[in-house]
């Protein structure tokens, strides 16, 4: 017993110190957020204020205004509880990155030059812009400066170098946002159907820590109730065999899932776990399809030549130098010109997607270990009665004999897959003092009904259907 106290003590101190740690960074970040918030609307502001004075077309700076100030906004948004670190790594720090990204290529496009043209002498200033608009709007093509440039009676080979992507950066990086927060969507909207507010249980529990002695009892009560109604909720009222046969199916292989036989959240979680998986592998593909080079490979040949001791200059898929030919019509003449283009907006292209190839393989990696993880420990019946059953042992709930197969049958007939989730859900997001507490005050729910249930059937009341 002292040695248990000690173990709780330890806890609890390292955990305090912690969660003090993170509410004071949150508190920061908020902070923050409103002061960067506050700054763009002035800074916005005054811009529009300039542009108006000076005839300017102000359309532009409104559009960066509503993008810029959204980013502002993003360290005011609220994490929410119903998932762990590996979920939010994908739909809010990727989504959140993918975002700032959209803003730093956006800006360069809508307010400085994207491209510039080296145009013949004759041309006048407007000739001038009308160059720099049409090569915009057009497919340039890369062709290095050792190679001859094929004729114009080959413009087929021109084309066939020619690149596509660049005026739609920003858009596949938007797409590519919704993309990754989109399971997150779905998630949230199947796990309400269950019965069970992941959201609400695992918020409260997470808040407990931070509360005084007396309020955190309560809320832990409070929860304890919660949770008995919602696991009772998804319980089968009928008991004739069938319904028995599918529910130790559902409950000991896994056969079976609905939110009748407690493993709905579950189901519904490696759902979300695949999806996000599936994005994550899916968009190296997708970006090797926009690009329309090997960006597979992309990561593997950067290491290469870092590792050969090259210099990392401008490589042929995020070309600075590039051709255009466009024509113009005077009179009954069609004048053709092949003119050279610089395209600083791949500067910034290349190192966006240099990260991004490592980015989507990180979090391809650590959501597909995380997947593994949640399979393993909620697959199979032992390990989800072993991790109730430690809690239990620590809050001296149970010793040797008839309550260890006790603790089995309240993990797989009381508790069930979606009570063992939000269990662990609860870990992630608070701490194991917190869960070991509100197991103590299930297992407590439990053997009340269990005590009940024995009277009344030796009183020959049977009480109709499956066990409590």
């Amino acid at each position: 017993m002292p040695s248990m106290v000690k173990f709780f003590g330890d806890i609890s101190q390292s955990t305090s110190v912690y969660n003090t740690e993170r509410r004071k960074s949150i508190r920061r970040g908020s902070e923050i957020g409103e002061r960067l918030e506050h700054t763009i609307h002035l800074t916005s502001c005054s811009t529009a204020a300039s542009a108006h004075d000076s005839g300017g077309d102000s359309g532009g700076t409104h559009l960066m205004d509503s993008i810029i100030g959204s980013v502002g906004r993003v360290a005011n948004v609220k994490i929410r509880n119903d998932d762990d670190l590996i979920d939010r790594l994908n739909h809010f720090y990727t989504t959140g990155i993918l975002i700032i990204f959209t803003v730093v290529v956006s800006a360069r496009q809508y307010v400085g030059d994207p491209i510039r043209c080296w145009c013949p002498a004759e041309f006048p200033g407007t000739h001038v812009d009308y160059t720099n608009n049409i090569c915009w709007i057009s497919n340039t093509y890369y062709i290095p400066m050792n190679e001859i440039v094929p004729p114009l009676e080959h413009i087929h080979k021109r084309q066939e170098k020619e690149l596509n992507y660049y005026q739609w950066v920003p858009v596949m990086l938007l797409i590519q946002a919704l993309l990754f927060y989109t399971p997150c969507i779905i998630w949230r909207l199947l796990n309400g159907q269950s019965g069970i507010n992941v959201d609400r249980i695992v918020s409260l529990a997470s808040d407990a820590q931070y509360e005084n002695p007396d309020n955190r009892v309560r809320t832990i009560k409070y929860l304890v109730r919660h949770m008995d109604r919602c696991l009772d909720n998804q319980r089968e009222t009928r008991g004739h065999c069938c319904v028995k046969l599918k529910h130790i199916l559902s409950a000991k292989l896994s056969l079976l899932c609905g939110r009748r036989y407690g493993n709905f959240l579950v189901a519904t979680y490696f759902l979300i776990k695949v999806l996000y998986i599936a994005n994550a592998i899916g968009q190296l593909f997708m970006l090797n399809a926009f690009l329309g080079t090997d960006y597979n490979v992309y990561g593997f040949q950067v290491l290469e030549e870092l590792a050969e001791g090259k210099e990392w200059s401008g490589s042929h898929r995020f070309p600075r130098v590039t051709l255009c030919d466009f024509q113009i019509r005077q009179i009954t003449n069609i004048q053709h010109y092949t003119v050279q283009c610089v395209l600083p907006i791949n500067l910034f292209n290349e190192k966006i997607y240099i990260f991004l190839w490592f980015w989507l393989v990180f979090v391809s990696i650590f959501s597909c270990y995380s997947f593994t993880n949640w399979m393993w420990h909620m697959l199979f019946p032992t390990t989800r009665v072993q991790y109730v059953r430690k809690f239990l042992k620590l809050m001296d709930r149970i010793g040797t004999g008839p309550d260890k197969k006790n603790a089995g049958r309240f993990v797989l007939e009381y508790l069930r897959h979606d009570g063992v989730f939000t269990l662990r859900l609860i870990g992630k997001n608070s701490s194991d003092i917190v869960v070991a507490e509100i197991v103590a005050g299930l297992w407590d729910m439990y053997r009340g009904k269990k005590n009940i249930q024995l009277r009344s059937n030796l009183n020959g009341n049977d009480i109709e259907g499956e066990d409590v």
